[in-house]
């Protein structure tokens, strides 16, 4: 069983003040695209975000909308609110701007964790570890608060407190998994360009269905 967890959290200063969560990808937001990929192995699925009321309009009742315990300490503070929270064992834990998300890679991950009896697996793509497209045991969530509460709200630190591996990106690539499932999209710039490349591969005819 597994949670689905999503930090919608952030200003969204290099956006203009535009949420990137509530960003159009043809025909649905980006979120909308996230959850959708997430139900396709997720029991459940959790946004985190301190301003609750434009996600109310975007998505599913059965999608929990939850607020963060510990405000203002960016994503440490909402991976503890969603990993308190999730009903399930382990957790499958994302930004919200990341519109390429794969649940084969998250599922990979979930299998290697449980294999190794790991507390978190975490990919490294392109030589920089991705701690939101990443695998957690909820249990960990008392260790993200005692960080929280040494005033460190950096994610990595969480690092130096449980066990975990991470996995690279040749072992996603070797399996026919793609590693763009870690872009993110910052600017407007980002998103423009997401947009304008949203027609190779297996994007072109996921776009002709989105628009049917």
């Amino acid at each position: 069983m597994l949670t689905g967890v999503i930090l919608a959290g952030g200003d969204h200063r290099r956006m203009g003040g535009e949420n990137k969560a509530l960003l159009s990808i043809y025909g649905e937001t980006l979120i909308q695209r996230q959850i959708r990929e997430m139900e396709t192995i997720c029991d459940e699925i959790i946004i985190v975000t301190n301003e609750p009321k434009p996600f109310l309009r975007e998505v599913d009742v059965s999608v929990r909308i939850i607020t963060d315990f510990v405000r203002g300490k960016g994503p440490l503070g909402g991976l503890h609110a969603g990993l308190s929270l999730a009903e399930h064992e382990e957790a499958w834990v994302v930004g919200c701007d990341m519109p390429s998300i794969s649940a084969q890679a998250a599922r990979l991950m979930q299998q290697f964790k449980e294999e190794f009896r790991l507390e978190a697996v975490v990919p490294r793509i392109a030589g920089r570890l991705e701690m939101l497209h990443s695998i957690y045991n909820t249990s960990i969530a008392n260790k993200a608060l005692s960080l929280l509460n040494t005033g460190d709200h950096r994610l990595e630190q969480l690092l130096h407190y449980i066990r975990w591996s991470e996995m690279d990106s040749d072992q996603f690539v070797v399996r026919g998994i793609e590693t763009r499932f870690t872009h993110a999209i910052k600017t407007m710039d980002d998103y423009r360009q997401f947009l304008s490349n949203f027609t190779d591969g297996i994007d072109i005819n996921e776009k002709h269905q989105l628009m049917e």
